[in-house]
């Protein structure tokens, strides 16, 4: 096999052994998986040429990106095909605003481009520095700014992929209406390299902003949240592009990973929301005389208005880009800020805006009954309702673990939530998929899987739970 793949893509394009070895994790580190060997294509005719010899052969597949997954989709026992040499952004089309990208692109690195032209990319969360399209791709990613432009898959027009079979579906059209059958764009977003493998895609830009208007807001209930998000979209025609909490608790938490930075406000508040508005109209955007910008006074106004009447306890609001990037900090550090102590068990959930606070209390509640000496830390992105709830159980007893997360689900479930909103499901969550997921979509999703990939050579294991799991 491993003659055949390096008659492929080269020999110095195989990795085993040692050099395989950073394969054998993602960035969360709680699980682990030596790779069969690690294949690098760098070009589409050649992931097709490794496909088609799995599907032969057979031998597992496993498609990776920047390895910034938290759910173990990206680990196993099989050939990691990885992207990192197929990473060009083939083209930027300002006019049309869109972008050609491979699938080893660099989330980062298409911001860049794509500011060069004046626009963006909106897609955005703390691994953009490492997270590659297909990786995004695959597991549907959401972030900061899906309040505004929506998830992954409503960024993307088009993709390249190769299915199980080894052959190349070129469904690269810019297009913005093509309704000509079933969407096999759709089918492979967010299906975890369980179908087929994402080689490019054409993403949708987006103006960029000419101002932000950035702030941290204290307050003591996060009731009082949802109301001053719906009246600034009022008053900005709908231009709030993130709208984040951050407990106190991990406030504090943060500190204490970055002992130089400093809490927000001079007194602490159970609630802390950062709220940020991107404008684009001259009117919003030209300083005054006094170097004043207007959408940033408009959020002032607003701020203080909600102080005056005691609806929030303190603002502060980013006069410049160094203190906004000071506010962004504190919530993309939210993986690092999980990774203070051991055993963590995350709870990536989605549940409906004006049920997030009694998620909380309930999930809090409930995990008191469980595990009293466990402690979390929460952040969520408040504007769609995903919640991570992280949960540091007090031992690493697996059946405690898994009691937690079945609790929690209850909640969720009794809520009209999801178990899963943004991470994917990878190996950390079949057995809730196992547990919550609707028994005819799950047939259904088993057929589809079965019908594009009869030998099972693509990411098994992953994302659908075995017959018969419960």
């Amino acid at each position: 096999m491993i003659e055949d793949l390096a008659a492929i893509v080269g020999a110095k394009n195989v990795l085993t052994g040692a050099d395989a070895a950073p394969y054998a994790t993602d960035i969360s580190a709680m699980r682990h998986a030596e790779p069969l060997a690690v294949v690098r294509p760098a070009t589409t005719q050649e992931v097709a040429a490794v496909v088609k010899l799995a599907n032969a052969t057979p031998f597992p597949v496993i498609p990776v990106g920047g390895r910034s997954g938290l759910c173990g989709g990206g680990i196993g026992e099989a050939v990691i095909l990885s992207f990192e040499r197929m990473a060009a952004i083939r083209e930027i089309r300002p006019e049309a605003q869109l972008a050609v990208v491979e699938a080893g692109a660099i989330l980062s690195d298409i911001h860049a481009a794509a500011e060069a032209q004046d626009l963006v990319f909106p897609l955005t969360f703390g691994a953009k520095g490492s997270a590659r399209v297909g990786g995004f791709l695959g597991t549907n990613a959401g972030g900061s700014n899906v309040l505004r432009y929506g998830n992954t898959r409503d960024l993307v027009l088009g993709i390249e992929a190769v299915l199980p079979t080894g052959e190349i579906v070129d469904l690269m059209s810019g297009l913005h209406k093509n309704n000509s059958g079933y969407d096999l764009r759709h089918l492979l977003i967010g299906a975890e390299g369980t179908l087929g493998v994402i080689t490019a895609a054409t993403l949708k830009l987006k103006p960029k902003p000419r101002a932000y208007a950035t702030a941290m807001i204290g307050m003591k209930e996060l009731s009082a949240a949802l109301p001053l998000l719906n009246e600034v979209q009022k008053e900005t025609g709908g231009l709030v592009e993130a709208f984040e909490y951050m407990p106190h608790s991990y406030v504090e938490d943060y500190v204490k990973l970055n002992p130089a930075h400093r809490l927000p406000f001079d007194q602490p508040h159970p609630v802390n929301i950062l709220m940020e508005i991107g404008a684009l109209t001259p009117r919003d955007c030209t300083p005054d005389d006094t170097g004043e910008i207007p959408v940033v006074g408009y959020l002032e106004e607003i701020l203080a208005r909600y102080l005056e009447e005691g609806r929030i306890d303190d603002a502060v609001v980013a006069r410049n880009e160094a203190q906004r990037q000071e506010l962004w900090a504190r919530r993309e550090a939210a993986a690092e800020v999980a990774s203070l102590r051991p055993n963590r068990l995350t709870n990536d959930v989605a549940v409906p805006l004006d049920k997030v606070e009694v998620f909380l209390s309930r999930a809090d509640a409930v995990l008191q009954d469980v595990d009293p000496g466990a402690e979390t830390t929460v952040v969520a992105h408040l504007g769609d309702g995903n919640v991570h709830y992280t949960v540091w159980p007090s031992s690493d007893d697996a059946a405690r673990k898994e009691e937690i997360m079945e609790r929690v689900e209850d909640i969720v479930l009794d809520l009209g939530g999801s178990f899963s909103a943004e991470h994917g499901i990878g190996t950390a969550k079949l057995s809730s998929m196992a547990r919550r997921k609707d028994k005819a979509a799950l047939a259904a999703m088993r057929a589809i899987k079965a019908a594009l990939d009869p030998m099972n050579i693509m990411n098994p294991g992953k994302l659908l739970p075995p017959e018969g799991a419960n």
